[in-house]
């Protein structure tokens, strides 16, 4: 396994033969609060990701034990002017997009908490692994503003209008069992086994065709808020980006061959 470092903040480790890659969010001292460095160096790192063309699965997770992300750097934004909130925005914006923008699978490996833009960074995830200490929520309307990294959109695809709704304005937390029940995360696992269990989650998906992963990944975004015939073309506009690929035809003669795929990635 290598690592590398963007930034103070934020580790990269690349797994067994690079095709599944750790973001550990690694601020421990605030809990994971996202700083202006912290979001740059998230921003950063992902960039790196997607661009890396070895990289089949993206992991988030956390080095705090007792937190994934507790959201925002409230210290820093308190003492920020408005002039200097302004410049901050994109800054702030670039780490939840970074993460929502990779072109590759992701997994939230989540415990302790994830609130505000701790559980936008999850929700930016295709899937989010939640162990049973996990505490999530979007509490932003309790210190008065509102979810900034993406909430307001990614959680009523996931559990609906309604849903979404009360519990942006209730700003309430919603503990693991709860959070299972109501789709806030898709996988719940026993207390401390959340990462373990995403990289395992991790390796069986970067088995799979890159080729296949990233326009399948490519045509469930894409496809989303679509009418079904236009969802449909969406659908077979990735098919046929990866009908003719190598990666097709080390498929089908693996299967027909009895063997591994040893897939070329193009």
């Amino acid at each position: 396994m290598s690592e590398e470092r963007f930034g103070e903040f934020v580790l990269v480790r690349r797994h067994e033969d690079g095709h599944v890659a750790e973001l550990a969010l690694d601020r421990p001292k605030a809990m994971n609060a996202v700083s202006s460095e912290m979001a740059r160096s998230i921003g950063a790192a992902c960039a790196a990701l997607g661009g890396d063309r070895d990289v089949r699965v993206v992991v988030v997770t956390s080095t705090h034990e007792r937190a994934f992300c507790v959201g925002a750097d409230l210290k820093e934004r308190n003492s920020l002017t408005d002039a200097e909130l302004v410049r901050q925005r994109p800054v702030a914006r670039g780490a939840y997009t970074g993460v929502l923008e990779l072109p590759v699978p992701t997994v939230a490996a989540v415990h302790g908490f994830a609130l505000g833009g701790g559980f936008e960074l999850a929700l930016a995830c295709d899937v989010i692994v939640a162990d049973r200490t996990a505490v999530v929520g979007l509490p932003e309307v309790s210190v008065g503003v509102i979810p900034g990294g993406g909430g307001t959109q990614l959680l009523p695809r996931r559990v609906g209008a309604a849903r979404a709704a009360e519990l942006i304005f209730t700003a309430r937390r919603v503990e693991a069992a709860e959070a299972s029940e109501l789709g806030l995360v898709d996988v719940l696992v026993e207390a401390g086994r959340d990462r373990e269990e995403a990289l395992a989650l991790a390796a069986r998906i970067g088995a799979n065709s890159p080729v296949g992963l990233r326009a399948a990944k490519r045509a469930l975004r894409l496809g989303q808020g679509l009418d079904l015939r236009a969802g449909l073309e969406v659908e077979d506009a990735a098919w046929r980006a990866v009908a003719f690929s190598g990666d097709r035809a080390e498929g089908v003669a693996a299967f027909n061959e009895k063997r591994t795929p040893r897939w070329p990635g193009e």
